[in-house]
């Protein structure tokens, strides 16, 4: 009789070790996130299963255990949730309850302009539309020493446009503030392209600015990866004959017209950023620009062609000179 309630007490002992360890969070310092969808319908078996192949519990036995313990089994939400190794199983437990992530998933995409990121971020509820458009104008972002200190920025986006890298981020709206959200995309930027392509920019010759610059006229201009780089050298060819670049994507950035037609009298807009008025590149970038339009900017591949357009047909279309370019308005313009 004494040896069974030894026995016994051993185990549960044991037990309560193992429980209390299996709730516990995968990790203490892990910086991963997992972005995980529960289905609607899913049963607790399911979702503890789900959970234990992200890598955020450890045990499904000791999750379900816990769930059923504490009458939660029919209070778990579906949806999409973001969680992270760190979260004990009662933290996940109530963001799946209250049916709302903690972190919610913001994607800023290739070729978005300040304008279009601040539209973005109120959409998702995370600020008032204007906020980040004028912080990016107002705030102090000095100690970012790589952004451009030069006059004659378009007004639209002041000296962030361009530089604020286009990634998938995650952002507790809790405590969002506009001017740390900015700087994580420029700490991003720096990260992925100032100090990683330092010494292929010195390299180069141009200054990060110009590239920067350049790659968002290709990421606005291209329409498939294998066009950026042909791209990227017919522009930077003419830019280095001292001739126009012709880029009807600059004329629409100033003008805030991104799909219409442009007119004649658009052609005609007396702004620096205007490359069919004006020779060289605009005063500074028109969009951020992807990974890929950077690296085309930086490595541009070298070819006779010294023209380009995008037919109606879906492709594109090169020429060495202007009667060529011509006749291919002809044929692939409709």
């Amino acid at each position: 009789m004494k040896r069974t309630f030894i026995f016994l007490f051993i185990v549960g002992v044991a037990t309560t070790f193992w429980f209390y360890n299996a709730i516990s969070p995968v990790s203490r310092t892990s910086q991963d996130r997992h972005t995980i969808t529960i289905e609607k319908g899913s049963s607790v078996t399911a979702i503890a299963d789900l959970l234990h192949e992200k890598g955020v519990i450890k045990s499904p036995l000791a999750f379900k255990t816990y769930v059923r313990i504490h009458g939660k089994s029919a209070f778990l939400q579906a949806g999409k949730f973001v969680l992270r190794p760190t979260m004990a199983v009662e933290e996940i437990v109530e963001v799946l309850q209250s049916g709302k992530a903690d972190e919610a998933i913001i994607t800023i995409p290739e070729g978005f302009t300040v304008k279009q990121i601040d539209a973005l971020m109120a959409q998702k509820g995370f600020i008032e539309e204007g906020e980040i458009l004028r912080c990016a104008k107002e705030c102090d972002f000095s100690s970012f020493e790589f952004l451009p200190q030069v006059g004659g920025l378009a007004d639209r986006g002041g000296k962030l446009e361009g530089y604020l890298y286009p990634d998938t981020y995650f952002v507790t709206k809790e405590d969002f503030n506009r001017k740390f959200f900015l700087e994580r995309l420029l700490t991003t930027t720096r990260k992925n392209i100032v100090d990683y392509y330092a010494p292929d920019i010195e390299k180069s010759g141009r200054t990060l600015h110009e590239l920067l610059t350049m790659a968002s006229l290709i990421e606005e201009e291209t329409r498939a990866d294998e066009e950026r780089a042909t791209v990227s050298g017919i522009l930077w060819k003419r830019y280095d004959d001292g001739r126009g670049l012709g880029v009807d994507a600059t004329v629409r950035y100033i003008l805030d017209k991104p799909s219409a037609e442009i007119t004649v009298a658009d052609l005609n807009t007396n702004s620096p950023y205007n490359t069919r008025k004006f020779r060289g590149l605009p005063p500074g970038p028109i969009a951020s620009p992807g990974i890929k339009s950077f690296i085309a900017a930086l490595y541009p591949q070298d070819s006779e062609y010294w023209y380009y357009l995008h037919g109606t047909d879906g492709d594109i279309h090169y020429a060495v000179g202007n009667e060529e370019h011509n006749i291919n308005r002809y044929k692939y313009i409709r």
